[in-house]
């Protein structure tokens, strides 16, 4: 499946780590149409529900009708059931709709939240439409760049700082050697407290060796 003519791509940094109290959701910003930067400022981060995130790679416009239809579903199921959905059920409701749709569709979505029956959770629905709970996810064009890193430096119970410092990193890594990700870095701190949304500007980027 590849992209039609003209159609704009988040050709993409996303990341998302659990740690102890929370989950860190993080992405780029840069928004393609081939080699043409389209949005160099895109947030990439999508509300679903209160405390549920997904970030979005692939097809903006897939992307974004996939994750509008998850809302909507998310709230009627928050109204009827009188409760908060689980991450787990967000991610059930992305996984069936990028399953049931896989030819038609280029989506590569990481949903990542907190909830009362299990926490903090992050689940992969990457191309193809399966669905994976990981302690932590990368996906997009850029990720591919950044495999070694962040299996060499993840841990177990990172404190919010330190689950911070590696998306930061890990992401600034991917924008560095990718050149489909870039901008700046949109960050989104998801607790039992609600959600702080963090802001990285391109001058204030950690800085890696670049040859």
């Amino acid at each position: 499946m590849s992209l039609k003519k003209g159609e704009v791509n988040l050709g993409t940094s996303i990341m998302a780590v659990a740690f102890k109290d929370g989950v860190i959701v993080g992405a780029d910003s840069r928004t393609t149409t081939g080699a043409y930067i389209a949005n160099r400022v895109t947030d990439k981060l999508t509300k679903v529900h209160d405390r549920i995130y997904c970030c979005r790679s692939g097809s903006a416009a897939d992307t974004q009708a996939i994750a509008d239809i998850v809302h909507y579903h998310l709230q009627m199921y928050s109204v009827q059931e009188n409760q908060a959905p689980s991450v787990r059920t967000a991610g059930a409701l992305f996984q069936e709709l990028c399953y049931q749709n896989k030819d038609n569709l280029m989506a590569g979505i990481i949903v990542a939240g907190w909830d009362e029956k299990d926490g903090p959770s992050v689940y992969n629905v990457p191309l193809g439409g399966s669905l994976h709970k990981q302690p932590f996810a990368i996906g997009g064009s850029g990720s591919t760049y950044i495999y070694g890193y962040c299996d060499a430096v993840w841990q177990d119970d990172m404190t919010q700082e330190q689950a911070i410092a590696f998306t930061k990193n890990a992401l600034s890594l991917a924008m560095a050697r990718d050149g489909s990700s870039g901008g700046v870095i949109r960050l989104a701190v998801i607790t039992k407290d609600g959600v702080e949304r963090l802001f990285v500007p391109g001058n204030e980027l950690p800085t890696h060796w670049e040859g």
